[in-house]
């Protein structure tokens, strides 16, 4: 019979796990950044690619803490949500919509990464390994101030440029008082009021 696992198992494979992950992000990256038009999501990319770096770095001296040997696992969730990504830069998307399309796809990245993060620093912290926890820790808040400047980003004009595209006459849009009373009165019609 097979030994059974402990959380401490369960804790080095999924640091391996984010160490696959980081590394397979790390290698998507740059593509985002090529795809990108907009200087402040390209810069925003780039930035978050030094910060991968950085966090794989780190992610090697809590393996060194914990006496483990430095190797990954095949991180299928992040693998998953890069092809997604792939998907969108395989498209014919016009810029801006490209452009939204890179942030949700980046975004979805770094919730994932966040959730990572979050569980390995949670059972770190249950097992005593503050000096893990406390670099995990800094990589989270990394992970967490990405997704704001992506949000940010998005706000600022990423996602109101690709609407605009999208529906250029403001009485056309869906959900326009314009479009929603010719909608009514097209009901009406066609129900014999």
């Amino acid at each position: 019979m097979a030994e059974e696992k402990t959380l401490h198992d369960a804790f080095i494979d999924e640091l391996r796990d984010i160490y696959d992950a980081e590394k397979q992000i790390s290698k998507a990256l740059p593509k985002m950044v090529k795809a990108s038009v907009s200087p402040q999501l390209r810069e925003a990319f780039e930035a978050h690619l030094e910060e991968t770096q950085e966090q794989i770095a780190r992610l090697e001296r809590v393996f060194g803490l914990l006496q483990e040997g430095v190797r990954g696992r095949h991180c299928a969730g992040i693998a998953g949500i890069i092809e997604e990504g792939n998907d969108v830069l395989g498209e014919s998307f016009e810029d801006s919509a490209r452009e939204a399309c890179l942030v949700a796809a980046a975004q979805r990245v770094e919730h994932y990464e966040m959730a990572a993060y979050g569980t390995l620093i949670a059972w770190a912290r249950a097992m005593d390994h503050t000096a893990a926890a406390d670099l995990l820790e800094v990589s989270l808040d990394e992970e967490k101030a990405a997704d704001l400047k992506l949000s940010a980003l998005a706000k600022s004009g990423i996602n109101d440029a690709a609407a605009e595209v999208a529906h250029p006459d403001d009485e056309d849009a869906p959900g326009s008082p314009a479009k929603d009373a010719g909608n009514a009165r097209g009901m009406r019609a066609r129900s014999g009021d």
